[in-house]
C-alpha cells in the first residue's frame, strides 16, 4: 500500500520568544493573539511550541507581516522547486463541483495528481478533520486547504494543484466571503512543503497574480504569471519579493 506520513521531526521547533520576533511583535502580544486571533500553539513539556507552516498559513489569512527569516529552511541542502514548476505538475482544473466544503474537498482530492496507490481516501480524512479545527479559507474568495501538519508522500517532485469551483462554497473565511479556488499542496519533504507554502503566500500578495485568480484567468495565463513571479524569487530576497 503507498504510504502517506505526518512528518513530526522537528515539527514544534518555535518558541514564544521565536514567534514574537519572526512576526515582529512581543510575547505579550503573541500570547493575546493565540487567545484572542486562533494563533496556532502546543504544549510540549509545560511550554508552548509552533509549527512554522501553520505560523505562515496563520499569518496569511490574518495579513500579518512577517520577518523573511520565517521563510529560512532548517535544511540547506539540495535544489528547491520552484511556484511554477509545482503548479505544473499539479495543474489548473475549473468547474470543481462541491455543494459544501467536505464534498468540495472530496473533488478536489480526486483531481490531485498523486503516484498510484495512493490512499486519497486518508488524506481526504486529514484535509476535513484540519477544517473542524479552522477554517483554510484566507480570504478573498480562496482556500488552502492542508493537513494539520505537513503531509509527506512518496513521489518525485511536489505539487500545488488549483481547483477553481463551478459554484463558491462557504468555507467559514473570516472575511465571509465563500470560497472559489483552491490551491492544494503536496510534497515529498518538510522542506518542499514550506517553501512552496511561502512562495505561494508571497504571489497571493501579487495582485497581478491575484486577479488572474480571481478573474479564473485561462490556465496559460496563470501558469505563465506563475513563471514570471519564479524568476522574481529566483533573484530577489524573500523580503524584497515582498515589497
Amino acid at each position: 500500500m503507498f504510504e502517506i506520513y505526518v512528518h513530526s521531526k522537528g515539527r514544534m521547533q518555535l518558541t514564544v520568544k521565536d514567534v514574537a520576533r519572526l512576526l515582529g511583535t512581543s510575547e505579550k502580544s503573541v500570547y493575546r493573539w493565540m487567545r484572542e486571533r486562533g494563533l496556532p500553539a502546543h504544549r510540549v513539556g509545560g511550554q508552548f511550541r509552533f509549527n512554522r507552516a501553520e505560523l505562515i498559513e496563520w499569518a496569511t489569512a490574518q495579513k500579518v507581516n512577517v520577518s523573511p527569516q520565517i521563510f529560512e529552511e532548517p535544511e540547506a541542502a539540495g535544489p528547491l522547486p520552484t511556484l511554477a514548476d509545482a503548479l505544473e505538475t499539479g495543474g489548473v482544473f475549473y468547474r470543481i463541483t462541491g455543494a459544501n466544503k467536505e464534498a468540495v474537498l472530496a473533488s478536489v482530492v480526486e483531481y490531485l495528481r498523486l503516484p498510484e496507490g495512493a490512499d486519497r481516501r486518508l488524506l481526504l480524512q486529514m484535509l476535513i478533520a484540519r477544517e473542524k479545527l479552522a477554517s483554510t479559507a484566507i480570504g478573498d474568495g480562496i482556500a488552502l486547504p492542508h493537513p494539520r501538519h505537513p503531509i509527506v508522500f512518496h513521489m518525485d517532485r511536489p505539487l500545488i494543484t488549483l481547483c477553481f469551483l463551478e459554484r463558491p462554497v462557504d468555507f467559514g473565511a473570516l472575511d465571509g466571503k465563500p470560497v472559489h479556488a483552491v490551491f492544494t499542496l503536496v510534497s515529498p519533504t518538510v522542506r518542499g512543503h514550506l517553501h512552496l507554502l511561502s512562495r505561494l503566500a508571497f504571489a497571493l500578495k501579487d495582485e497581478s497574480f491575484k486577479q488572474l485568480i480571481q478573474e479564473q484567468a485561462g490556465r496559460e495565463q496563470i501558469l505563465a504569471a506563475a513563471r514570471e513571479l519564479s524568476r522574481r524569487f529566483d533573484g530577489v530576497s524573500p523580503n524584497d519579493a515582498q515589497s
